[in-house]
């Protein structure tokens, strides 16, 4: 029988001499075209860099970067972003083999948006790793260096204005630390993800998240209300959801502030759920006072402009979504998945996430397409979703289908 696996942290052996070799580690700013043109160079001749940002976004659309750290192996780099052109710089990281990042969704949110550049393929996020080997999903970086270095990390600096110049000591040490571990961080969890086999999975679901990443950050405007759909919503409310979210979102970006600024998430549900056609009705939501005043008139104008629109010309109902608390598939599945983390070592949190689960619901229902789910159910998981998980499913596809038809109340 296959023994039950270990998903808690590896402990890595760091000597004294890996230590200090790390904490002596160099640490070089970037200030100049030169200086700039050197780590180019450099990172042009090695396999593997470490990457983090530092960036100021509480009061912009856009996201400012005000650093750049940099681990070649060899130094530490702080990359005064806001003083220098980085097109080549980025176009140097898009050519590294490995870029190595931890938990790089906002990092590489940024990174497409100044090197406008393709979906990367050479990202390898520790933090997914860390997830394989843990089933942990959300551990910090300080966390895993402790937990697998045991080393710690000062993470009081996160909140600051990374925009002040010249840096404390205290935040130049914290930015360096952000990437002075994270080579021998992705060693180690490298290294473990090899002797467990499952390598080749946390590289394809970095490769899938840096694609969603990039999908997100060049998403249409008239496709935004798709990821605030709520399934108690009729057509004519996500023909409202749809037409509010393109205008707040081209709003932000012409003034160059949050859209929450715009229109809270809050507030807009209210205003789908509820459709006001008149001021003193939109007064009635949590809609901010100051942009009922500057944006009240418009926002009523697209309500009822929606309103007056054609049935055939709304935005089609979302695939529908399983509500009902009676899931007679629920053990079955669980059997199935937990089998195979038993046997492949992959925490059945990874291999099965809750977003997932509607797809392949609607897949066995509808007998439908496989091609149209979720890119990371078609890789190593493919095998899995069709030979186990979907014949399970539609053995239950008339449970399915009658929930589907039920109509869904707000809570």
């Amino acid at each position: 029988m296959t023994d039950t696996p270990n998903f808690d942290f590896p402990k890595a052996t760091i000597t004294e001499q890996n230590l200090n070799e790390l904490d002596k580690l160099p640490v070089h700013w970037v200030q100049t075209e030169h200086e700039l043109y050197q780590l180019i160079d450099e990172i042009d001749g090695v396999d593997v860099v470490a990457l983090d940002t530092e960036f100021i976004k509480r009061t912009t659309y856009y996201p400012i970067l005000a650093l750049a750290q940099v681990n070649t192996g060899k130094a530490i780099y702080l990359v005064d972003a806001p003083k220098l052109d980085l097109t080549e710089f980025w176009e140097a990281l898009i050519e590294v083999p490995t870029m190595v990042w931890y938990a790089c969704g906002e990092d590489l949110g940024i990174f497409y948006l100044l090197a406008k550049c393709p979906a990367l393929t050479n990202v390898f996020d520790v933090q997914i790793g860390v997830a394989y080997l843990t089933g942990k999903m959300q551990a910090g970086y300080s966390q895993a260096v402790s937990e697998i270095l045991g080393i710690e990390v000062d993470k009081g600096e996160s909140q600051s204005n990374w925009l002040t110049r010249p840096l404390t000591s205290h935040q130049e040490r914290y930015a360096a630390n952000d990437v002075r571990y994270l080579l021998a961080l992705y060693q180690a969890v490298q290294d473990e993800l090899i002797k467990r086999q499952v390598l080749d999975c946390a590289i394809e679901d970095s490769h899938h998240y840096a694609r969603e990443l990039h999908q997100i950050q060049n998403q249409a405007d008239d496709t935004l209300y798709l990821d605030l759909l709520a399934p108690i919503y009729n057509r004519r409310q996500i023909g409202v959801l749809q037409q509010l979210t393109q205008w707040r979102e081209a709003l932000a970006r012409a003034t160059n502030e949050p859209k929450t600024f715009v229109i809270g998430k809050q507030a807009l549900r209210e205003i789908v759920l509820e459709m006001p056609d008149n001021i003193k009705q939109l007064a009635r939501t949590t809609i901010n006072r100051a942009a009922l005043r500057r944006y009240g008139e418009e926002i009523v104008r697209i309500i009822r402009q929606v309103k007056a629109t054609s049935e055939d010309n709304l935005p089609p109902l979302p695939p529908p979504t399983y509500h009902s608390k009676d899931k007679p598939f629920k053990n079955p599945l669980n059997d199935i998945i937990q089998a195979y983390e038993l046997k492949h070592h992959i925490p059945a949190n990874l291999l099965l996430k809750n977003r997932w689960v509607n797809e392949l619901l609607v897949v066995a229902a509808y007998d439908g397409d496989i091609e149209t789910l979720s890119p990371e159910l078609l890789g190593y998981r493919k095998a899995l979703v069709v030979d186990e998980i979907l014949p399970l499913l539609k053995e239950y596809k008339a449970h399915i289908l009658q929930v589907f038809a039920q109509p869904v109340y707000e809570p």
